[in-house]
């Protein structure tokens, strides 16, 4: 059960991290590169998110979503899908891959080699995915690792207080919650 659980819990930080640093990656290269309101919407994104705790903010998401699942927009997910704390986590902590990748694309939007694409006629998503983009992607590789041990440990937490995993599904976080109450009896 401890590596069934173990499965779950690495598929949702994997998941959770890759679509975190996608849509990360997305954000901050329109923020950066066209800037003025296109800037001025998406930091205001990133800072209403990261105004709350990630943990509050992800058990507030995670309760939400695990009693009735999500269905708008086309798009239903099942309250006792695996993809509800995948898509609470990846939301949370997009603040916190995608604000570090504007700065950076901002100062990368200065140089030269920026302006003499411009001067030989290159679109914006060319620009965005053939000149910045390559310049850090070495960034967004280590925030990608080291967003998957956080994603993990926020999975364990959600799934602990309730707001994750649901049984019968093995989680590490449901599996420490079940395994409490035999602390004091059997340790």
């Amino acid at each position: 059960r401890l590596l069934f659980g173990g499965r779950n819990s690495l598929q949702i930080g994997l998941t959770s991290a890759a679509i975190c640093t996608i849509l990360s990656i997305i954000l901050a290269l329109l923020a950066a590169y066209f800037g003025g309101a296109c800037d001025w919407i998406i930091s205001r994104f990133f800072d209403l998110i990261w105004a709350f705790p990630v943990l509050l903010l992800a058990i507030a998401l995670g309760s939400a979503l695990s009693v009735n699942g999500f269905h708008h927009f086309g798009i239903n997910i099942e309250s006792g899908s695996l993809w509800i704390p995948t898509i609470v986590i990846s939301i949370v902590l997009i603040p916190y891959v995608g604000r570090p990748l504007r700065g950076q694309i901002l100062s990368l939007r200065q140089k030269e080699f920026i302006e003499a694409a411009v001067g030989q006629g290159a679109g914006p998503i060319r620009i965005m995915f053939s000149d910045l983009l390559p310049n850090v992607i070495s960034t967004v590789l280590v925030f990608f690792t080291l967003i998957i041990a956080a994603n993990i440990l926020t999975e364990a937490g959600l799934s602990f207080l309730g707001a994750g995993v649901r049984l019968p599904d093995p989680s590490w976080g449901n599996l420490i919650a079940s395994g409490e109450d035999q602390i004091q009896t059997a340790p």
